[in-house]
């Protein structure tokens, strides 16, 4: 599986709140750059499980679409005359 790249914006943003977790939640400061390498650990690690998860979703509303529009098209279907 290809990484993840966030765009910078929301790289910033994400480096942030976690130095913010550890400021009010652990006491501790931590600086950018460890912020930085923390973000990066855990997209290499959770990311896979988050798009495998995001993909079984994708899999069941596709079902459920399918479902329905078969239901649909059966709905469509005209009852055939007997002649006799």
């Amino acid at each position: 599986m290809k990484p993840v790249k966030l765009p910078k914006e929301q790289r910033d943003v994400l480096i942030e709140e976690i130095r913010e977790y550890f400021e009010n939640e652990r006491g501790e400061s931590i600086g950018h750059l460890a912020a930085d390498s923390m973000l990066e650990f855990f997209m290499a690690r959770i990311s896979p499980y988050i798009y495998n998860q995001a993909l079984d979703d994708c899999r069941q509303l596709v079902t459920q679409r399918m479902v329905s529009l078969e239901e649909d098209i059966y709905a469509l279907e005209q009852k055939a005359k007997r002649t006799r």
